[in-house]
């Protein structure tokens, strides 16, 4: 199955021609620049996408390799793998659960849409590509007939108010309005629901290594 889908997207210029589809090997090299663009130094480069993960992601599970074009141009991508997930044993770690990024560890048969990552170039950010290309993952959740999709949310806001708050209870005020996380804001306002904490589930000063697994359920199930 080959996923397109074209689209306009309103902006400050009026509306913007986007077209979501699969990734392949002649986006590779731009998918890396995306990376470069969106983790600089003192990001390490090595964690950027390297072109031996993302050949396996076109041919392991292509349908959930995704990307984003604005105008033509490569503004973003979105990676899943399939797998057997259990909601009573959630913990796991991002390295575990995708095989390093590399997914070999893809379950055809599994119940589950884990997101590997998402990533949309800076200059693109204001025309919300991260809320498309998950609501196109979500397509592939429905299309496959998956119970879920679910990943592991950082929460970059966390280190701020670790003394004074638990993980738990740092994603419950962000659940309630009293406060905003970059990250798990724009989960929440894109459909994904908060279902535990993981401790060190990646090594993130930010998040002080938790995640927040975040949920989206497949309504017809």
């Amino acid at each position: 199955m080959r996923y397109r889908k074209q689209l306009y997207l309103k902006s400050d210029n009026g509306f913007e021609e986007a077209v979501v589809r699969n990734y392949t090997r002649e986006d590779f090299d731009e998918l890396i620049t995306i990376q470069s663009e969106s983790f600089p130094p003192p990001f390490p480069p090595e964690l950027w996408w390297n072109k031996a993960q993302l050949e396996n992601h076109i041919t392991l599970f292509p349908e959930g390799a995704l990307c984003v074009e604005v105008n033509g141009v490569l503004a973003g991508s979105m990676t899943g793998l399939i797998v057997n997930f259990d909601p009573e044993h959630p913990e796991h770690t991002w390295e575990e659960i995708t095989d390093d990024g590399y997914i070999r560890n893809h379950n055809p048969n599994g119940n589950t849409l884990y997101v590997v990552d998402i990533c949309i170039r800076p200059a693109f950010r204001k025309l919300a590509l991260g809320k498309l290309l998950m609501q196109a993952m979500y397509e592939v959740v429905i299309y496959k007939d998956l119970d879920r999709l679910i990943g592991g949310g950082r929460m970059p806001g966390y280190r701020k108010h670790a003394e004074r708050l638990s993980a738990e209870a740092y994603i419950e005020e962000v659940v309630s309005g009293k406060r905003k996380d970059p990250v798990i804001t724009f989960l929440l306002n894109a459909g994904r629901v908060p279902i535990g904490v993981v401790a060190n589930y990646l090594e993130d000063e930010e998040s002080l290594n938790y995640a927040a697994l975040m949920e989206w359920k497949n309504p017809f199930k």
